[in-house]
């Protein structure tokens, strides 16, 4: 426990400096390759294919976790440092998610945008108005507090850089094939199991935002924007931090003939950089704790262990 509270502040630090290497470079990408090879669905009956899609999951979270376990479990010190801060680092999506939200904005504002949200959101984009297509990108950088940012640093604090590497892989299986379509029985473990895996970082995501909120006065409209308005987004956790964020910034996130959330008293061009600041102070404060609790175990485990 000696090094991870440095491996997770320099993983930050590497994420905000020089963001996403390619996708050449990336594992991520080369796991969503993987995961493209086998991830085909109609292969099977649907029951075989429920199986068949649990068996690729748990086969691809083992191959990717592999290195991540192997480089905390066999690197020396200084060069487990290092290397953990890079790893950590790939798991985490903190710059590239205000990157993406830069690029609909400026899309946004050269008369376009469409194209640029369509990288962030499955949903058909073409005719959405400005407005939508904002509440698309900022919903979406919301709701990526927990798998791109929260999720992997709750886990890292908890099962080390192998839990962070599980964590992202589950989740980007889950964002390939975890959808209502032809996917349905081949994504339906990734899914479940993302659903498993993101309960308690979304609300310690969630506990974060209202943290954040709190000295600007609009912690209790984000809770009560949470109580009222979370349920409206379907699954269990993303519409926790989505919520939170759209009261805490007096927005709303609206996706047509599906859901609102949030009262709307400003519009997003006006309460986007809320929404940024807000996602940073989260983040921030996530980093804080998770230290802190790597810090108590390192001292508090040496002393009840035999």
């Amino acid at each position: 426990m000696v090094f991870e509270p440095l491996i997770l502040w320099a993983a930050l630090a590497a994420d905000r400096a020089a963001g996403d290497p390619p996708n050449r470079w990336h594992p991520t990408a080369w796991l969503g390759r993987f995961v493209g090879w086998w991830g085909v669905a109609g292969r099977f009956s649907p029951a075989r294919e429920r199986l068949y899609g649990a068996v690729c999951c748990l086969c691809t979270i083992l191959l990717f976790a592999l290195p991540f376990y192997l480089v905390s479990r066999f690197f020396p010190p200084l060069c487990y440092l290092m290397a953990g801060a890079v790893l950590l680092s790939l798991t985490v999506g903190w710059r590239s998610l205000e990157e993406h939200v830069t690029a609909v904005e400026r899309g946004l504002a050269a008369g376009g945008g469409r194209d640029e949200v369509q990288m962030l959101v499955s949903r058909s984009t073409a005719a959405l108005t400005d407005e939508e297509v904002r509440s698309a990108a900022y919903e979406s950088m919301a709701e990526n507090l927990t798998d791109a940012i929260v999720g992997p640093l709750f886990w890292f604090t908890l099962a080390g850089l192998t839990g962070a590497a599980a964590f992202r892989a589950a989740n980007t299986m889950d964002a390939m094939l975890g959808y209502c379509d032809h996917r349905r029985y081949i994504g339906w473990f990734p899914a479940r199991l993302d659903d498993v895996l993101c309960y308690l970082p979304a609300r310690f995501a969630g506990l974060c935002l209202l943290l954040w909120f709190l000295p600007f006065g609009r912690a209790a409209a984000a809770w009560r924007c949470m109580r009222r308005d979370a349920h409206l987004r379907p699954g269990y956790n993303g519409g926790i931090t989505m919520a939170l964020v759209a009261g805490g910034t007096a927005t709303a996130f609206v996706k047509p003939g599906v859901y609102t959330i949030g009262d709307g008293e400003q519009s997003l061009r006006e309460g986007g950089p809320a929404i940024v600041s807000a996602v940073r102070g989260a983040t921030v404060i996530a980093a804080l704790i998770c230290t802190a609790a790597l810090i108590a175990a390192g001292t508090l485990l040496p002393l009840i262990s035999p």
